[in-house]
């Protein structure tokens, strides 16, 4: 496996949880964790696989430290980049746009060449509409510790279990 990025803000307090989950259930030093809030071109240098954090913030939007580094992320070219992303999102509250800011940073990445990995069932949710959801499947990890944190150490644990297989 390559060198590989976590990428989360240290500020928050669930998405920081679940990304030290996943960081343990790879149980590999050579994932490196990175501060989303401290981004910068480098990061996207230095790494070939990447795992990043992008929780829906209010109506389906992607947080501020992802927001104002898009066009930084625009301008790079992602060929032979492998990315996996997960998010939180809430089903109950905001079931209209359920984990939509994994979809936009996907899309994003896919138009900067980036290879996307780590898509799952969207069996066991229930919400309205997701632009994380594309062809029948989610296009990362959605986790929703507001309604189903019981279920979230068994879906890292299977993610992280086809990421490896996914990651070169």
């Amino acid at each position: 496996m390559g060198k590989t990025a976590i990428i989360y803000s240290f500020n928050t307090q669930k998405s920081k949880k679940v990304a030290e989950k996943i960081i343990a259930a790879f149980g590999e030093s050579n994932i490196e964790a990175v501060n989303a809030e401290e981004l910068t071109k480098e990061v996207f240098e230095n790494f070939d696989n990447f795992i990043l954090s992008s929780p829906t913030w209010f109506d389906g939007e992607l947080p501020n430290y992802w927001d104002e580094f898009v066009p930084d992320l625009e301008e790079m070219d992602l060929s032979g980049k492998t990315f996996a992303v997960f998010g939180l999102g809430d089903q109950k509250g905001y079931p209209e746009n359920f984990c939509d800011a994994i979809g936009i940073l996907v899309g994003i990445l896919e138009e900067c060449g980036a290879k996307i990995i780590g898509f799952t069932s969207l069996a066991g949710y229930s919400y309205e509409s997701s632009r994380a959801e594309r062809g029948g499947q989610f296009v990362g990890l959605p986790i929703d510790q507001e309604n189903q944190a019981r279920l979230t150490q068994g879906r890292i644990e299977s993610w992280v279990a086809q990421l490896k297989k996914e990651i070169k």
